[in-house]
């Protein structure tokens, strides 16, 4: 299904035109047929020759409303370009012209109307005049047609070159993010909020949850409606009226875009190609503000000129533009810009980058070399562009960020993957939405990072075995954590090329031991002889950090001579195992153990006793019981 949107002067019949076509007067409002002009934007629908049914979106002409007619010609597959015969080229007619040129619409059919007002030399001379301004624009070889929406003359042949022109126009694409340009909004008694836009990019179902953007507000598809006919389902390209439950009027306005929730998201910083009108009347300079207009959204602007001070008439250079509010707008999205006063038509271009993340520093060669990239490249270009700039990040962001459809990245992931060019950790390829792409460069530099955090964290506790595992992963990651299965499969790289050792502990260099001075040794061997000496009475962790140093008496736990029951308390490693078998054992003849009878049995105190107990209950070998500590029934 296509879409057809007028343009043209003010007054020059676009809207008698449409009605002649279709039937149906687009005019709406009560002030349109009072003044009988077009205000605001229009609807109607027809079945071309061919049996295609294409909706058409009329725009009014006047000047004082080129915004509204902005909001109605951003998603169209083709122009009705209207040219009056008895006035010719206008002002407008440029401006229009100008405006459909920048969006780049695809193809469209020149109409010169009101042909039953002139004669033929004065149609001939209109005819010239109006291929003169269309050479080197969309509609350079856009057929012309005379027609005369009072008499009928032309009516047939405009139908008929519409029909042409669309059979070589594909239809829109479906990327799997369907989202919809909202253009109008009202309320319908018993049914609540409806909008209405062209649908792009994806499909709607009756049933569906949606988001509206920039706002976030969500909402339930009611009913779908085509041409005024019930859907079920609405595809790309389509003139969609949807019915929302859960959300009301108040919370929408032109320019809103209303997509499925976690799609897509709102910006305020945005890259562009900015193409300025030779007629613009001076440059665009850097920090001019300027006012923006992308789907049906129109929001202020201020001008960040990359490479160069300025963009001059009838050049095409590089700017990011700082949003005075957000919108929603995907890579490719095509834009037009307006002096915000006196009010006239600047320029406009394509959307290289929605989602930059910061503000580039000018004049950097290497920042104008990867838009140029994501402006021109083939999605393999792109997505490794994306990557390298941006990664290492999920499947589900590139998409996002590279503007491509989900088939697109799957393809270019298989493509660089083979080619040695990306990795992605623990998935298969194509890989899932939720899979984490790096570039080879990244993976190699998260491993040189994962050696050289491990080689730090062993000369700063060089008396520690290994490294625990989450602390090695947050350093690792840095501001934007991992799933686990990424960190993992670093983890299971390092392991395999020999250079790392996992432990329970955590993650250490193969090459690295635990090593103590001979002063530390002969220190150690008097901390052992006190605790033999004391066994169920031994130096506190305290004390015993004080005789030989708390990284010391750490080492000696991780190698496993000590047992820490508690922050405090420690014993020796047979000691402890002793101790625990003479408890099993009592329980076992008794039927259970008070921690008084666990003192008198090791002739201790309850200071030692007491965090040993606590620990053989955490340890899930006996279990309390009132003031009895019994044997789990796994140690009955």
């Amino acid at each position: 299904m296509h879409v057809i949107g007028t343009a043209g002067h003010v007054d020059h019949g676009k809207s008698t035109l449409v009605k002649a076509l279709t039937g149906i007067d687009p005019d709406r409002l009560k002030e349109e047929k009072a003044r009988q002009m077009t205000i605001d934007l229009g609807f109607a629908w027809l079945t071309l020759p061919n049996g295609e049914e294409v909706g058409i979106v009329d725009v009014p002409g006047h000047i004082d409303f080129i915004e509204n007619m902005l909001a109605g010609v951003g998603s169209i597959d083709a122009v009705l370009f209207v040219v009056a015969a008895d006035e010719g080229v206008m002002p407008q007619t440029r401006e229009h012209l100008a405006i459909l040129d920048l969006l780049g619409v695809p193809t469209g059919v020149v109409a010169l109307t009101k042909v039953d007002l002139v004669d033929e030399e004065w149609l001939a001379l209109v005819e010239e005049d109006v291929r003169d301004i269309l050479q080197g624009t969309v509609l350079a070889d856009a057929p012309i047609v005379p027609v005369s929406a009072i008499t009928g003359q032309g009516i047939a042949e405009v139908l008929q070159a519409l029909s042409h022109i669309l059979q070589t126009t594909p239809p829109r694409p479906d990327r799997g993010r369907p989202r919809l340009p909202i253009d109008r909004v009202f309320t319908v008694a018993g049914f609540g909020t409806v909008v209405t836009g062209t649908l792009i990019d994806g499909s709607l179902t009756v049933g569906q949850e949606v988001e509206i953007l920039p706002s976030g507000v969500r909402g339930r598809i009611r009913g779908l409606q085509t041409h005024k006919r019930q859907r079920e389902r609405a595809t790309p390209g389509s003139r969609v009226a949807v019915n929302i439950s859960g959300v009301e009027k108040r919370h929408v306005r032109r320019g809103d875009v209303l997509t499925l929730p976690g799609l897509l998201r709102p910006t305020t910083l945005v890259d562009v190609q900015m193409r300025v009108l030779p007629d613009a009347g001076r440059p665009v300079r850097h920090n001019d503000m300027l006012d923006f207009f992308v789907g049906a959204a129109e929001v202020p602007a201020r001008v960040r000129v990359l490479g160069a001070d300025e963009i001059p008439p009838g050049e095409t250079g590089w700017a990011q533009l700082v949003l005075r509010r957000p919108v929603v707008t995907v890579r490719g999205d095509r834009f037009i810009v307006r002096w915000p006063s006196p009010s006239a038509t600047v320029g406009g271009g394509e959307v290289v980058n929605p989602y930059p993340g910061r503000k580039y520093k000018r004049f950097r060669p290497e920042v104008v070399e990867g838009l140029r990239l994501l402006a021109k490249g083939d999605p393999e270009s792109v997505v490794m562009y994306v990557v390298e700039r941006w990664g290492p990040l999920p499947v589900a962001r590139i998409v996002e960020q590279s503007g491509l459809s989900e088939e697109e990245v799957a393809g270019a992931l298989v493509a660089l993957v083979e080619a040695g060019r990306l990795v992605v950790p623990g998935d298969g390829v194509p890989p899932k939405a939720d899979a984490w792409v790096f570039s080879a460069h990244q993976w190699e530099r998260a491993l040189a990072r994962l050696r050289e955090t491990l080689a730090a964290y062993h000369r700063e506790h060089p008396l520690r075995r290994a490294m625990p595992r989450e602390e090695v992963k947050h350093r690792l990651e840095g501001r934007r954590p991992w799933p686990p299965q990424v960190f993992q499969a670093v983890v299971d790289d390092a392991r395999g090329a020999g250079w790392l050792v996992e432990e329970a502990s955590g993650l250490r260099l193969a090459t690295h031991e635990v090593r103590f001075s001979p002063e530390q040794e002969r220190a150690i061997a008097r901390l052992l002889e006190e605790f033999r000496r004391r066994p169920h009475m031994p130096p506190t962790f305290q004390e015993a950090a004080a005789q030989v140093g708390e990284e010391v008496v750490l080492a000696l736990v991780e190698r496993g001579d000590f047992v820490r029951v508690s922050d405090n308390i420690l014993f020796l490693a047979d000691t402890y195992e002793d101790m625990v078998a003479r408890v099993r054992t009592f329980i076992t003849e008794h039927g259970g153990i008070t921690v008084a009878q666990a003192r008198d049995l090791f002739g201790s105190t309850r200071k030692y006793i007491l965090p040993f107990m606590e620990h053989l209950d955490a340890q899930h070998i006996t279990r309390r019981v009132g003031d009895v500590r019994m044997l789990r029934k796994s140690e009955g």
